[in-house]
């Protein structure tokens, strides 16, 4: 049997990662953009509003609304930038990080449940031993 060709794999691997993406997300109890935003911060720690926007590939005057969201909840906080005046940092603050964890939590617990669910053990191996092709490809 031939092997099928690395453009009909990649189609399909596109598709499943979609899918399971959306339906990860779905677990969440925030709004995607807001939780994107914290995850930003979490890994990046403090940005400016620009730097975010640019990163989330979003236009400066939406990630304003977003931060300014973020701040009324109490999420994430301002401080004044170290080096220029002009500008001011945001970074996530004590109760941003608890809740940035529970969503991600609450993420791992429905995954890890439906790979219970679903995965025969033999099953599980392979796709345990299939993360590091996907980090792979993901760093190309």
């Amino acid at each position: 049997m031939p092997l099928p060709e690395s453009a009909s794999i990649a189609a399909e691997l596109r598709t499943a990662m979609g899918k399971l993406t959306r339906r990860v997300k779905f677990e969440d109890q925030m709004p995607l953009g807001q939780v994107a935003v914290l995850g930003e911060l979490d890994r990046n720690g403090a940005l400016t509003t620009s730097e975010l926007a640019a990163n989330q590939r979003v236009r400066p005057q939406s990630m304003a609304r977003a931060v300014g969201l973020l701040m009324d909840q109490g999420l994430i906080t301002r401080r004044a930038h170290p080096t220029d005046g002009r500008k001011s940092l945001v970074e996530l603050s004590d109760a941003g990080r608890t809740l940035l964890e529970e969503e991600r939590d609450r993420r791992a617990d429905w995954l890890a449940r439906a790979i219970d669910a679903e995965l025969s053990e033999e099953e599980r191996e392979l796709l345990a031993r299939a993360i590091g092709l996907v980090g792979r490809l993901a760093a190309h």
